[in-house]
Protein backbone atom coordinates (compact mmCIF):
# COMPACT_ATOMS: atom_id res chain seq x y z
CA UNK A 1 0.00 0.00 0.00
CA UNK A 2 1.25 3.60 -0.58
CA UNK A 3 -0.11 6.93 -0.11
CA UNK A 4 1.38 10.44 -0.22
CA UNK A 5 -0.03 13.99 1.65
CA UNK A 6 1.32 17.19 0.94
CA UNK A 7 2.03 19.41 3.83
CA UNK A 8 1.71 23.00 3.78
CA UNK A 9 4.18 25.45 5.82
CA UNK A 10 2.28 27.48 8.46
CA UNK A 11 -0.98 26.11 7.78
CA UNK A 12 -1.34 24.88 11.43
CA UNK A 13 -5.29 24.73 10.83
CA UNK A 14 -4.06 21.07 8.80
CA UNK A 15 -1.24 20.11 10.86
CA UNK A 16 -2.14 16.37 11.63
CA UNK A 17 -4.13 16.09 8.99
CA UNK A 18 -2.04 13.31 7.26
CA UNK A 19 -1.12 11.10 10.59
CA UNK A 20 -4.74 11.25 11.44
CA UNK A 21 -5.60 9.29 8.35
CA UNK A 22 -2.54 6.99 8.25
CA UNK A 23 -4.22 6.11 11.85
CA UNK A 24 -7.33 5.14 10.62
CA UNK A 25 -6.28 3.27 7.97
CA UNK A 26 -3.89 1.41 9.96
CA UNK A 27 -6.84 0.33 12.54
CA UNK A 28 -8.92 -0.44 9.61
CA UNK A 29 -5.97 -3.19 9.04
CA UNK A 30 -6.03 -4.28 12.40
CA UNK A 31 -2.23 -3.34 13.20
CA UNK A 32 -1.12 -3.67 16.82
CA UNK A 33 -2.81 -0.89 19.30
CA UNK A 34 0.61 -0.43 20.36
CA UNK A 35 2.52 0.23 16.86
CA UNK A 36 -0.53 2.30 15.63
CA UNK A 37 0.48 4.55 18.31
CA UNK A 38 4.07 4.76 17.72
CA UNK A 39 3.60 5.22 13.91
CA UNK A 40 0.98 8.11 14.73
CA UNK A 41 2.56 9.96 17.42
CA UNK A 42 5.83 10.17 15.35
CA UNK A 43 4.29 11.15 11.79
CA UNK A 44 2.07 14.16 13.70
CA UNK A 45 5.42 14.94 15.08
CA UNK A 46 7.02 15.16 11.59
CA UNK A 47 3.71 16.81 9.93
CA UNK A 48 3.94 19.34 12.47
CA UNK A 49 7.73 20.14 12.01
CA UNK A 50 7.10 20.94 8.36
CA UNK A 51 4.02 23.12 9.48
CA UNK A 52 6.33 24.79 11.83
CA UNK A 53 9.71 25.30 9.92
CA UNK A 54 9.61 24.30 6.43
CA UNK A 55 7.72 26.14 3.73
CA UNK A 56 6.60 22.61 2.44
CA UNK A 57 6.76 19.38 2.08
CA UNK A 58 5.31 15.69 1.17
CA UNK A 59 4.80 12.83 3.38
CA UNK A 60 5.19 9.31 1.57
CA UNK A 61 3.76 6.01 2.86
CA UNK A 62 5.08 2.78 1.86
CA UNK A 63 3.37 -0.49 4.06
CA UNK A 64 4.02 -3.65 3.06
CA UNK A 65 3.77 -7.09 5.43
CA UNK A 66 6.81 -6.41 7.70
CA UNK A 67 7.25 -2.79 7.96
CA UNK A 68 6.05 0.72 7.02
CA UNK A 69 8.33 3.55 6.04
CA UNK A 70 7.34 6.75 5.56
CA UNK A 71 9.62 9.51 4.22
CA UNK A 72 9.12 13.05 4.66
CA UNK A 73 10.78 16.15 2.57
CA UNK A 74 10.60 19.73 2.83
CA UNK A 75 11.85 22.55 1.22
CA UNK A 76 12.57 25.00 3.90
CA UNK A 77 15.60 26.22 5.77
CA UNK A 78 17.36 23.23 6.22
CA UNK A 79 18.71 21.91 10.36
CA UNK A 80 22.06 23.46 10.97
CA UNK A 81 22.75 21.07 13.67
CA UNK A 82 21.10 18.13 14.30
CA UNK A 83 22.59 16.83 17.01
CA UNK A 84 21.56 19.46 18.75
CA UNK A 85 18.09 19.66 17.31
CA UNK A 86 17.52 16.01 18.77
CA UNK A 87 18.12 17.37 22.29
CA UNK A 88 14.82 17.50 24.28
CA UNK A 89 13.93 20.82 24.80
CA UNK A 90 15.84 22.93 22.00
CA UNK A 91 13.84 24.48 19.36
CA UNK A 92 13.95 27.27 16.60
CA UNK A 93 10.64 27.88 16.68
CA UNK A 94 9.51 31.40 15.79
CA UNK A 95 7.72 33.24 18.81
CA UNK A 96 4.48 32.98 17.16
CA UNK A 97 4.88 29.09 16.79
CA UNK A 98 5.29 28.61 20.17
CA UNK A 99 2.28 31.18 21.39
CA UNK A 100 0.18 28.69 19.01
CA UNK A 101 1.32 25.70 21.60
CA UNK A 102 3.67 23.83 19.26
CA UNK A 103 7.64 24.23 18.88
CA UNK A 104 8.45 22.76 22.47
CA UNK A 105 11.76 20.84 21.29
CA UNK A 106 9.94 17.65 21.79
CA UNK A 107 9.48 16.52 17.98
CA UNK A 108 12.29 14.88 17.38
CA UNK A 109 13.16 13.86 19.74
CA UNK A 110 9.91 12.28 20.16
CA UNK A 111 10.17 10.89 16.89
CA UNK A 112 13.46 9.07 17.60
CA UNK A 113 11.67 7.35 20.40
CA UNK A 114 8.75 5.83 18.37
CA UNK A 115 9.98 4.66 15.25
CA UNK A 116 12.25 2.06 14.96
CA UNK A 117 14.47 3.81 12.70
CA UNK A 118 15.14 7.28 11.91
CA UNK A 119 17.38 9.14 9.09
CA UNK A 120 18.02 12.45 8.77
CA UNK A 121 19.69 14.15 6.76
CA UNK A 122 19.11 18.02 6.10
CA UNK A 123 20.99 21.18 3.75
CA UNK A 124 20.85 24.51 4.56
CA UNK A 125 18.84 26.98 3.05
CA UNK A 126 17.51 23.65 0.66
CA UNK A 127 15.54 21.49 2.94
CA UNK A 128 15.08 18.51 5.57
CA UNK A 129 14.59 14.80 4.39
CA UNK A 130 13.62 12.70 7.17
CA UNK A 131 12.75 8.55 6.73
CA UNK A 132 11.41 6.41 9.89
CA UNK A 133 10.87 2.71 9.29
CA UNK A 134 8.40 0.80 11.65
CA UNK A 135 8.73 -3.13 12.13
CA UNK A 136 5.26 -4.59 12.38
CA UNK A 137 6.40 -7.35 13.59
CA UNK A 138 8.13 -6.45 16.77
CA UNK A 139 7.28 -4.43 19.66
Amino acid sequence: MHAQYEIQGGDFTKAGLASSEVKKMLKQLNLDPKIIKRIAVAMYEAEVNVVAHAYHGIMDIELNTEKIIIKVQDTGPGIADIDKAMEEGFSTASKEVREMGFGAGMGLPNIKKNADELILNSKINKGTEVKLVFYLNHQ
